[in-house]
């Protein structure tokens, strides 16, 4: 019986995957998308003004100023991109707000639309703006991939028997809003920027790379970031391979070959450098 179920999700996803398939901007990689995507827009900035209310924003200070100098100027990197790309069409309807959120979590993310969040817990490891680049690089690259939607996506088909997004808030509010904390990396554990898979993590440090470094930002700078985060907590993250992230080291040397590529962009938006 069990094994007849298994069989039939099995179908289920391979189904919904080939009629409800998208594809990654910059990497191409083919993903399950089953929330239409102005759904996913409402839902997010409904969630987001839920959480602003709910906690302290900083509005003033250098590090709130910094929040908002780096954000918007990764905002027009992406923005760039896709327009030269012919993709702009995907970042319609997007709202960009960047805030600075009183806690001591080392954490950071980005909703559908560009709502952005930074935790004031990170900003000792980002230490500056080309620190902090590194940060929201990767988080808006995990919006703009279609990360969220694919792990709610997920989500709903494995928890909820696929139910529609809408119904599922309706129906199962306090499930669904769990569901979209994780998909969205909110609350997540001091020294885990997000709770995705290693796929996307590696998505997101290639994409962010390239958008910090369209920004002017110095990539290399994403080395010594990681290095850092990796001494917040040594010997405590699990191995590689019981982890959603890649193991610090390994994501060090894979950002290291990506790093001839976004140098190419960085050069070109400093061409004095």
């Amino acid at each position: 019986m069990k094994r007849s179920v298994k069989k039939q999700l099995s179908w289920l996803f391979t189904l919904l995957f080939l009629v409800s398939c998208s594809t990654v901007p910059i990497t191409g990689r083919k993903q399950l998308r089953i929330i239409p995507s102005d759904q996913m827009l409402a839902t997010s900035f409904q969630q987001y003004d839920t959480f602003i209310k709910e906690n302290k924003v900083i509005t003033r200070g250098p590090q709130a100023a910094m929040v908002q100098r780096v954000g918007q100027r990764i905002q027009l990197a992406v923005e760039k991109y896709f327009a030269d790309h012919n993709l702009s069409g995907q970042l319609q309807n997007y709202e960009w707000e960047f805030k600075l959120v009183e806690n001591e979590q080392v954490n950071a993310w980005c909703m559908p639309g560009g709502k952005v969040v930074v935790y004031s817990g990170i900003l000792s490891t980002a230490k500056d703006d080309n620190g902090l680049a590194v940060v929201l690089g990767h988080e808006i690259a995990h919006a703009v991939a279609g990360h969220g939607n694919e792990r709610m996506s997920q989500g709903l088909l494995a928890n909820m028997g696929g139910m529609a997004l809408q119904t599922a808030l309706e129906n199962k509010s306090a499930e669904t809003r769990q569901l979209w904390m994780q998909a969205f990396g909110i609350g997540a554990n001091v020294g885990v920027l997000l709770p995705f898979s290693r796929l996307h993590e590696g998505e997101a440090d290639h994409l962010g790379l390239i958008f910090m470094a369209m920004a002017g930002y110095d990539p290399r700078e994403a080395v010594a970031f990681w290095q850092r985060m990796n001494t917040l907590n040594p010997g405590a993250a699990p191995p590689e391979i019981l982890s959603t992230h890649p193991a610090d080291e390994n994501r060090i040397r894979s950002i290291q070959k990506l790093l001839p590529e976004a140098m190419e962009y960085y050069q070109n938006s400093n061409p004095e450098s």
